[in-house]
């Protein structure tokens, strides 16, 4: 008798406990990360689990993006046997968390974006880029494929987000060669009429416009960027994702525009078209959001930790989070979103993955 069938027959599982948003306004996102856990989950028990061990996904604790509720969510989770967290979704809530779970209990958030989401133990990582490395990220990929020299932006600059990946963005500009000639901003409560910014920006003599901004704000910026006669690249980081399934908005406007962005469902390669195929077919049809792709590559770099680890189910959280997080910097994920390490600081170094717009479509750039 093998080991594997052995630990296959005991009852010995590690539990892994999701919290995010499953209802409310982010509902979306919270449901897309706990719906890919489960798939992956189910996919990695069929391969042999995490050192030869069952993972079960415990019931999802419903944050619904509030801090507190998520701290709530932890505790009760820890109640039911949680060993390690996939989460928290959203970076408030994951803040929250963090301070409770410094140290005692393996935190991975596969999608809280903000800095501070994983600073306060050793034990926490995250799958996806930080707003300032998406755009430390896309100027380091302008420059590297040769796509422009003069480059200009318009952002909201009231918006965390947006002025976030704009700040850095620029800042990265000048390490990577690229000359920012136009530099425009609008705020949240004046983002209906682009046409002076956009008047400067066709001016000022930029190859490419840099819009770190989300797909609605883009979505009117390119409609009157058409309307001015602008004709120059668009360059776009994860809030552009949406731009096609925005209502009466002429998708031939985005032909050619260009992302980063760590997932696309309409991407070509077979990795991808295995996830939506298989989420799909687990939710009528639904189709995964990147949330959900960043999670599933969670659970494969847990798992890849996990072996690395030799980590056993009657371990405590503590000496299971001490194992992993010194495992985290041992290996290598080639996942979903991207081939990617982490930093002993808990940040992911992965290639930025780019897509363009093609005939209504996502397609990897190369």
């Amino acid at each position: 008798v093998t080991p594997v069938s052995v630990f296959a027959e005991s009852e010995e599982t590690f539990k892994i406990g999701v919290i995010g948003p499953m209802t409310g306004d982010y509902a979306q996102y919270g449901n897309g990360v706990y719906n890919a856990a489960k798939i992956a989950a189910d996919e990695i028990n069929a391969n042999g689990g995490f050192n030869g061990y069952q993972v079960e996904i415990l019931d999802a604790g419903d944050d619904q993006g509030d801090p507190e509720k998520a701290v709530n969510a932890y505790n009760d989770l820890l109640d039911k046997g949680m060993q390690m967290l996939c989460g928290t979704v959203t970076s408030g809530a994951c803040i929250a968390v963090g301070a409770e779970a410094a140290d005692s209990t393996f935190l991975f958030t596969p999608s809280a974006t903000a800095v501070d989401s994983i600073t306060v133990g050793d034990n926490e990582f995250r799958m996806c880029f930080t707003d300032p490395m998406q755009g430390t990220k896309s100027a380091e990929y302008i420059s590297e494929k040769g796509l422009a020299t003069k480059v200009a932006t318009l952002y909201d600059s009231m918006a965390d987000y947006n002025s976030g990946v704009h700040d850095a963005f620029v800042a990265a500009c000048a390490d990577y060669g690229l000359e920012v000639v136009a530099d425009e901003a609008y705020t949240t409560d004046n983002n209906t009429d682009f046409s002076v910014q956009l008047g400067k920006i066709k001016d000022s003599g930029a190859e490419l416009l840099f819009l770190p901004n989300y797909y609605s704000d883009n979505a009117l910026i390119l409609q009157q960027a058409h309307d001015l006669g602008l004709d120059m690249k668009i360059f776009g980081v994860d809030g552009m994702d949406g731009i096609l399934n925005v209502e009466n908005f002429d998708k031939s406007l985005a032909e050619g525009v260009m992302l980063l962005t760590p997932f696309s469902a309409t991407a070509t390669d077979e990795k991808s078209q295995n996830f939506v195929k298989a989420y799909g077919d687990a939710h009528n049809g639904e189709i995964p959001n990147q949330f959900a792709a960043d999670t599933y590559d969670v659970l494969y770099a847990m798992q890849l930790a996990a072996d690395d680890a030799k980590i056993t189910p009657d371990m405590e959280n503590a000496d299971i989070s001490a194992a992993m997080s010194a495992s985290m910097a041992n290996i290598e994920l080639d996942g979903l979103t991207g081939k990617a390490k982490w930093t002993e600081d808990g940040e992911c170094d992965k290639e930025p993955k780019a897509f363009e717009i093609k005939d209504g479509a996502y397609v990897e750039m190369k």
